[in-house]
């Protein structure tokens, strides 16, 4: 297959076989918030709102750029949220105001 023609058939996450830095596969213990990220999937999906698939596909259309600067978690809260508003069951104003909420508690 051409260069060209692997670039179009290949997805943003599909990178099997391209030169790439070293992976640390050494196990490490989660984050408190990328514990309760992984609990919020679990969640999305047990009440039919956001399903494994759509997930995948959240993350996939962030494009290969923006994947490459997140973490894996910090993909996944990207891909729900862009959902939520595909969706209609989130808005930005809201989410502004949930986060700002959450500073100044934080900041008490």
């Amino acid at each position: 297959m051409k260069n060209s023609e692997d670039s179009i058939k290949r997805l943003p996450t599909d990178l099997g076989g391209l030169p790439a830095e070293h992976v640390d596969r050494t196990e490490h213990e989660l984050e408190p918030w990328e514990k309760r990220c992984h609990a919020l999937a679990d969640v999305l999906d047990f009440h039919k709102i956001i399903n494994t698939e759509e997930k995948r596909r959240g993350v996939e259309a962030l494009g290969a750029d923006l994947i490459g600067k997140l973490s894996y978690y910090e993909r996944w809260i990207v891909a729900f949220t862009n959902i939520l508003f595909e969706k209609k069951l989130l808005t930005p104003e809201e989410l502004a105001r949930k986060m700002k909420d959450v500073e100044e508690r934080l900041q008490k």
